[in-house]
């Protein structure tokens, strides 16, 4: 990791930082078959309790967010592309206070919009902070496929759907995601 933790503005469970991240990243238009099994990726992250980490932007990605928050027990990290708003505390009351969502953004509280330059900014934080990527859609030549090709993001393991659309991701060294405890035959979480 390049960012120092110290470093960020926070709000919530800072010991979400040290656990193992999954980031979650969707390019904004995507097509729409794509929805049910990145919902079947969101529901094996909530059953296995593992950490999400995305900026939540995209539409699909604020569908998976409201869903993850349902669970009694999903550690989400929300990287922002602006700094920390007063009404975020209120907004996300129960789920802070419960420890199990934590907001992150290099910005101060002045920043109170999302640019071009923020969302790089946030998404290259995004990309540092993850441990692996789960990327249901990309398109190419965008930001995302362009983030993905930094070099410190290389060696990072990438899922991705089993989608023509996908190759670019494929020929990044992404293996394509299998829904295994959604559909009943992955057992019980290890």
């Amino acid at each position: 990791m390049y960012t120092n933790p110290q470093e960020l503005y926070t709000l919530g469970n800072k010991a979400l930082l040290r656990l193992p991240k999954t980031a979650f990243f969707c390019s904004r238009n995507y097509p729409p078959d794509i929805e049910r099994p990145t919902f079947l990726w969101a529901m094996e992250q909530r059953y296995r309790g593992q950490c999400v980490l995305s900026g939540f932007h995209s539409k699909l990605e604020q569908h998976v967010l409201r869903f993850l928050l349902q669970g009694d027990w999903q550690p989400i990290i929300q990287v922002l592309g602006r700094g920390i708003q007063p009404s975020t505390r209120f907004e996300y009351e129960v789920p802070v206070t419960a420890g199990r969502l934590l907001f992150v953004t290099p910005f101060e509280p002045a920043v109170q919009t999302v640019t071009q330059d923020t969302a790089d900014i946030r998404n290259l934080l995004i990309a540092d902070l993850a441990d692996r990527f789960f990327i249901p859609f990309l398109t190419p030549g965008g930001n995302l496929d362009r983030l993905l090709r930094q070099e410190q993001l290389l060696n990072k393991p990438i899922l991705t759907l089993d989608l023509p659309e996908n190759q670019p991701l494929l020929d990044l060294g992404a293996r394509v995601f299998s829904p295994r405890l959604a559909l009943g035959h992955g057992g019980h979480p290890a």
